[in-house]
């Protein structure tokens, strides 16, 4: 390569480790999500998955037709970049079918795969595992049918939901990453109790990424949203430097120091 062809600085977008990740067809906001939280030197794959009707409210029937639907053809094409680890985007996909679902599904993309993956609800009970968080404050832009689904499946994990906050109507497939952040930020204050250990924003769809720490601030809580914990899950998984937003971020920080004494 001649000087003039030569980079002028190191680039940091790849090299380290790549990401692939599986995303609902119609959601807008898990990518930029994943780009704000990137660890430096980590690639990002994203492969489009479908199986659920657009112009529908995405309910329960929904969610867990969706999670039925056959990955096959979308784990393949993802594997193609060789990732190290993939992530499955869709909370209510796993969350609507209950825990044990949520495991063979995960060690079925796994088995396929031939890498470690995390899905989003599994990264949420890992989450809340990392912040030592029992009782849970929870809110979504889900049907309330969803979040009652969502509520059994954080019971089966051993967490007890105290509060609950819906978003007042039950929003199509687009209306999800159409909320603004004020909108999601008052949605994650009305989340919280003063019981609650952890407020849980589920949701891959959902702007929750950009205000938690602002949700943090003014609650004095600790918040963790469906991105936010598969990342984290990522830079377990990977053994990576970085760490993302918030409380959590800073509870990875301490689990490192702990293990290294």
């Amino acid at each position: 390569m001649s000087a003039e062809c030569k980079p002028s600085r190191t680039h940091d977008s790849r090299g380290r480790a790549r990401i692939g990740v599986i995303v609902p067809v119609s959601n807008a906001n898990l990518e930029p999500d994943m780009a704000i939280m990137r660890p430096d030197g980590v690639s990002l794959h994203f492969q489009r998955a479908g199986g659920y009707d657009l112009d529908k409210v995405p309910d329960s029937a929904q969610m867990q037709q969706f999670a039925v639907a056959s990955l096959d053809q979308v784990l393949d094409d993802l594997c193609a970049v060789r990732p190290d680890i993939i992530l499955y985007g869709c909370t209510s996909a796993t969350l609507s079918m209950g825990p044990d679902y949520d495991r063979e599904f995960c060690e079925r993309i796994q088995t396929r795969a031939g890498v470690p993956a995390v899905t989003a609800a599994g990264a949420l009970v890992e989450a809340l595992d990392a912040l030592d968080a029992h009782t849970i404050g929870f809110c979504s832009p889900y049907t309330e049918e969803l979040n009652r689904e969502a509520a059994a499946f954080l019971g089966a994990c051993g967490r007890q939901v105290i509060q609950s906050a819906y978003i007042g109507e039950d929003l199509g497939n687009y209306g999800q990453s159409d909320l603004k952040p004020d909108a999601v930020f008052d949605l994650g204050r009305r989340a919280c109790h003063e019981r609650a250990d952890a407020v849980v924003m589920s949701c891959t769809d959902m702007r929750a990424v950009e205000v938690i720490e602002d949700l943090e601030a003014a609650t004095g809580k600790p918040y963790v949203s469906s991105n936010h914990a598969m990342m984290f899950a990522a830079i377990r998984r990977l053994g990576l430097e970085g760490q993302v937003p918030g409380r959590l971020g800073s509870a990875s920080i301490q689990q490192d120091l702990s293990a290294a004494q």
